[in-house]
């Protein structure tokens, strides 16, 4: 899942705590609007087509795996990324339940079995991590290579898209507003974590997701002038008129 995050390091810490409520609200906002047309199509088409999950199932852990970071017996002082990914968990389980409802039995069940091994797999983590691991320091430096590896196939999970936008000449099934979003997020994290509060693993991970992001958007521009256009695909083949004679009788093929 994918976020929005304006960070202001020229004002004190008592106003960019008060300000924190109001840029969380644009949060919400901006992730509406860069999955909203994709779920519009799909609430109106009643049929998830060829979206792929990965991007959301990503996104879920990978905000899963941020808010344990950034609580205090893990990362200290880390409020910012537990009220932003904790946003980005809620939202991303919307999405989720949205998708399943409109996919078909072997979508579903696929989509179902990946969330149940997530869910597994952060349950191991949160285990080991606070069992064998008994500082913040120690925590944070686990926790935080798994964040970052976590972060970088978020980033990732539209290759697949990005494979088939290459194979097939169309921008269809990659929305620009998410690969757009995607890399101004890991532009904006990157100046967060050298400004306000630096941070190894928010700084190599978020490096990643804005080159990723750079690359998504540059396939877009290269190919959506030849992606086909919505009329066009919606043409049923008796809407394809057959050569007439002048007289209006069909014109047998020679």
């Amino acid at each position: 899942m994918v976020f929005i995050k304006l960070v202001c390091t020229d004002i004190e810490p008592s106003l960019l705590s008060r300000a924190d409520s109001n840029i969380n609200s644009a949060y919400l906002i901006c992730q509406a609007l860069c999955f909203r047309p994709t779920f519009f199509r799909i609430f109106k088409r009643k049929d998830v087509e060829e979206f792929s999950p990965n991007p959301y199932m990503a996104t879920l852990l990978n905000c899963a795996m941020w808010v344990f970071y950034g609580l205090p017996f893990v990362t200290p002082h880390s409020t910012l990324v537990i009220t932003i990914n904790g946003f980005g968990l809620c939202i991303e389980l919307a999405y989720i339940t949205a998708y399943l409802r409109f996919a078909n039995n072997k979508k579903r069940m696929r989509v179902i079995k990946w969330l149940a091994g997530e869910l597994c797999f952060f349950v191991l983590v949160v285990g080991l991590t606070l069992g064998f691991r008994h500082t913040p320091h120690d925590r944070s430096l686990v926790v935080g290579i798994l964040c970052v590896v976590f972060n970088i196939l978020m980033y990732a999970m539209p290759l697949d898209i990005m494979r088939m936008v290459i194979k097939t000449k169309s921008v269809e099934y990659m929305p620009f507003l998410l690969s757009l979003a995607g890399f101004l997020n890991g532009c904006i994290w990157v100046t967060y974590a050298q400004l306000y509060r630096f941070d190894l693993y928010i700084t190599i991970s978020n490096s990643a997701g804005a080159f990723l992001g750079a690359i998504q958007l540059i396939l877009y521009g290269c190919y959506y002038s030849s992606t086909p256009k919505r009329n066009d695909r919606n043409k049923t083949p008796a809407e394809v008129q057959l050569p007439t004679t002048t007289d209006g009788r069909i014109r047998p093929s020679v």
